[in-house]
């Protein structure tokens, strides 16, 4: 009986749907410009053939007369008095919601006394009482400060509990039995490990800042950013309207890199 030949099968070759996600998985930065490109492709196939042009601008007239926006009268000191009020009220949000989120979530009783309470005004929409904002404050800067404040507070607070919480216990034991004080826990126990909720609390606290001040600016402000948006908007010039809002998508984009980039400098001793 003749022995059957040993023939080696070719192996077949992965699928081209898995080689193409692994090609991506290694390529994240490609991944991201390549959905960026397409939404723009769709914004600029809707704002050429299905939308009117008066309601909504393609981004190649958007990106190619972006100047314009900066030609206009009033818009570079806008967007320093916005870019001030933004300064301003995301270091009170720091600040505040630091200090009330460790005093919160570092005792017990605080935090089952004051915890319902901030989830509360956390949960109240903030645009109702922007008329208690505007008759404590009056129309100038303090009152948009004081709404940012407001939005960007809260989940900064929240957050910081959250961090604090989630701490483990035999830590904090093991360090006040070798005899550290306060100062000490908190250097090199606690904020340390509080350190990637409490960035997450400050980007997001960032972003309700950047709403709070804006929707300031666009019911009660006669300067900034928000009151070229509602007169781009009024005069029905969505060209300038769209690259103002670029503007703000900048540096929107600006201020998250900022705080990812003290993010990582700060929690580097974790991949150390």
């Amino acid at each position: 009986m003749s022995r059957a030949l040993d023939v080696p099968q070719a192996r077949a070759g992965p699928p081209f749907g898995r080689c193409l996600e692994r090609w991506l998985l290694a390529r994240p930065g490609l991944a991201r410009l390549g959905v960026v490109l397409l939404l723009f492709g769709v914004w600029e196939l809707a704002a050429r053939f299905f939308v009117d042009k008066m309601f909504l601008s393609p981004p190649s007239s958007v990106f190619s007369q972006i100047h314009t926006v900066f030609q206009t009268p009033g818009v570079i000191a806008a967007l320093r008095i916005t870019a001030w009020e933004l300064a301003v009220a995301f270091a009170i949000s720091v600040a505040i919601g630091l200090v009330v989120g460790l005093a919160v979530g570092l005792h017990r009783f605080s935090n089952r006394s004051f915890m319902p309470i901030v989830l509360l005004l956390y949960g109240i929409p903030q645009i109702t009482i922007l008329p208690l904002f505007i008759l404590y404050f009056g129309i100038g800067p303090a009152s948009k400060i004081a709404f940012g404040v407001s939005h960007g507070i809260f989940p900064i607070i929240v957050t910081v509990v959250a961090g604090v919480q989630n701490i483990k216990p035999t830590l904090l034991t093991s360090a006040k039995s070798m005899g550290a004080n306060r100062r000490q826990i908190f250097r090199w126990v606690i904020f340390p490990h509080m350190i990637p909720s409490f960035f997450a609390g400050m980007r997001l606290g960032m972003t309700g800042v950047l709403l709070g001040v804006l929707l300031a600016e666009l019911y009660v402000s006669t300067a900034g950013i928000g009151y070229f948006t509602t007169l781009f908007t009024q005069s029905f010039n969505p060209t300038k309207l769209l690259g103002l809002i670029s503007v703000l998508a900048i540096m929107a984009i600006g201020l998250n890199e900022i705080v990812r980039r003290a993010e990582l400098r700060y929690s580097r001793w974790r991949t150390d």
